[in-house]
């Protein structure tokens, strides 16, 4: 099918042009379940690559669990080897007993606390894995939002590490993380993974309240209507305009508690789990 051709031939030319992986490396996906992640391993694994999956079971509820089972149902039927984190075993508590710890001690919302959390073990479990490249399924539509909500919050640097490769830190405890789906429409993704009838769920997070990332969503998507393509030339304009800054590679230090690496003496990580008993 075209579409199906053409979305592919998408993807691939993404990783050949920005040199997102090779042949070589070790690749671990970060897989959760839904379409982006799914969507980016089977395609990972159809191009050539030597691919793995890591799941960061989040313990919440049925919805953790109906996403690990279509993530061990999608890895079998591919050959896929896949590593399963417990969030419980590693951190002392759910997901949801993290988030409500620390979000009302930190006054933090629960996807701040979540992105924390799942940003430290993926690094690190990508570390123990001896992986070479960390994929996620962001997409052209989350690249979007991040970046206008960057530049609405008086945050622009933030965005020079909104890339196809990372690339602002380098360090040899930090995993390089790719996205593979970097020019992919959020659209053509969901269409894609259901010609493909990948086993995936469609449902979002019942904890997801970002409200802020959702009023921005709406405003995209007036002017996607309005001016069909806007989220792709914005991306490329701002990939254009990068080669003007004066990027410094960041110095990376490694955190006092967890010796992983870090800008503070002691990261963003550690300072949420502070004082939560079950944490050691």
């Amino acid at each position: 099918m075209k579409k199906i051709q053409e979305f592919e031939a998408k993807v691939k030319k993404t990783i050949e042009d920005y040199d997102l992986i090779s042949k070589k490396d070790k690749v671990l996906v970060a897989c959760s379940g839904g379409k982006d992640s799914t969507t980016v391993l089977y395609l990972l694994k159809k191009f050539g690559f030597k691919v793995e999956g890591l799941f960061i079971d989040l313990l919440i509820g049925n919805w953790s669990k109906r996403n690990l089972e279509n993530v061990k149902k999608f890895c079998d039927g591919q050959g896929i080897k896949l590593h399963v984190v417990d969030v419980r075993k590693e951190l002392g508590g759910s997901m949801c007993y993290l988030r409500s710890k620390i979000g009302k001690k930190e006054g933090l919302k629960s996807c701040t606390v979540c992105g924390v959390i799942k940003r430290w073990l993926l690094n690190k479990k990508a570390q123990e894995l001896r992986a070479d490249k960390l994929v996620t399924g962001h997409n052209l539509d989350d690249q979007a939002e991040t970046m206008l909500m960057n530049l609405l919050k008086n945050k622009v640097k933030m965005n020079l590490g909104q890339l196809p490769k990372t690339g602002m830190v380098v360090d040899k405890k930090f995993v390089s993380r790719v996205k593979p789906l970097f020019f992919c429409l959020n659209q053509d993704v969901r269409e894609y993974a259901k010609l493909m009838k990948f086993p995936v769920l469609y449902e979002k997070c019942p904890c997801a309240n970002e409200v802020f990332r959702w009023e921005i969503r709406e405003k995209l998507d007036g002017l996607e209507k309005e001016y069909l393509g806007f989220r792709e030339k914005m991306i490329k304009n701002f990939l254009k305009i990068i080669p003007k800054f004066k990027i410094e590679k960041g110095e990376m230090i490694y955190c006092s508690r967890c010796r992983e690496p870090s800008r503070d003496k002691i990261c963003r990580f550690c300072k949420l789990m502070s004082g939560l008993e079950n944490f050691k």
